[in-house]
C-alpha cells in the first residue's frame, strides 16, 4: 500500500512541474520577461521550461527518482530565493510556503525511492543467502548419500566371502531331437521334458 501511495504522490508532484514547464514553453516571451525582471540573465525561458517538463516526466515515470528529486529540490529552492523572496507580501509568502511544501514532497520522494532501492537490495541479498543455503544443503545431502553408499559398500566387502560360483550364460547345443533334418537349438541344461 505504501508503494502505491508513493507512486500517486510522486505523480501528483510531477504534475506541477509538467504543467509549469509546458506553460513556460508555450509562452516563452512572458516567461523570459519574468526571468529578466527578477534579475536573472535572459535566454533561460526555454532551458527552464524543458528542465521542468523533462524532470516532471522522469519523476512521474519513476526514472532516476533520487537524482531528479535532488535537482528539483535545488530548482524549487532557487525559485523561492529569486521569485518569492518578499515574505512581507502575503501572495509571495503563500507562494514561498507552497514551494517549501513541494520541497518537502520531493524530499519524501527522494527518501522513499532510497528506501525501496534499499529494500530491493536487502531482498536480493536475502534471496542470494537462501540460494547459497539451499546449495549447501544439497551438497550436504549428496555427501551424506555418498557416505552412506560407501559405508554400505564397506560393510558388504567385510561380510561377504568370495563368490563360490561364476555366473555364465549356458552354451547352446545344436542337436536334432525330432529327426526331421532341421537342427534344434536347446539349452545345455535340459528341462525335465527333454529326457
Amino acid at each position: 500500500m505504501s508503494k502505491i501511495a508513493a507512486i500517486v504522490g510522486r505523480f501528483l508532484i510531477a504534475l506541477i512541474f509538467v504543467i509549469s514547464g509546458a506553460s513556460k514553453l508555450m509562452d516563452v516571451a512572458s516567461t523570459e520577461t519574468l526571468i529578466v525582471s527578477s534579475g536573472l540573465p535572459g535566454g533561460l525561458a526555454i532551458p527552464v521550461g524543458l528542465f521542468e517538463l523533462i524532470a516532471g516526466l522522469c519523476l512521474a515515470a519513476g526514472f532516476m527518482v533520487r537524482l531528479v528529486s535532488a535537482l528539483l529540490i535545488l530548482f524549487v529552492a532557487a525559485t523561492i530565493l529569486f521569485f518569492h523572496n518578499k515574505f512581507t507580501d502575503p501572495a509571495q509568502q503563500i507562494a514561498a510556503l507552497k514551494n517549501l511544501a513541494m520541497i518537502g514532497g520531493l524530499c519524501m520522494a527522494f527518501a522513499h525511492s532510497q528506501m525501496w532501492s534499499h529494500y530491493y537490495a536487502i531482498t536480493r541479498e536475502r534471496r542470494g543467502e537462501l540460494e547459497a543455503r539451499n546449495a549447501d544443503e544439497r551438497i550436504r545431502d549428496a555427501e551424506l548419500r555418498a557416505a552412506r553408499a560407501e559405508a554400505r559398500a564397506d560393510a558388504i566387502a567385510e561380510n561377504q566371502t568370495a563368490p563360490t560360483y561364476v555366473e555364465t550364460r549356458p552354451r547352446a547345443v545344436v542337436t536334432n531331437y525330432n529327426h526331421d533334418g532341421v537342427p534344434d537349438v536347446r539349452s545345455r541344461h535340459r528341462r525335465w521334458f527333454d529326457w
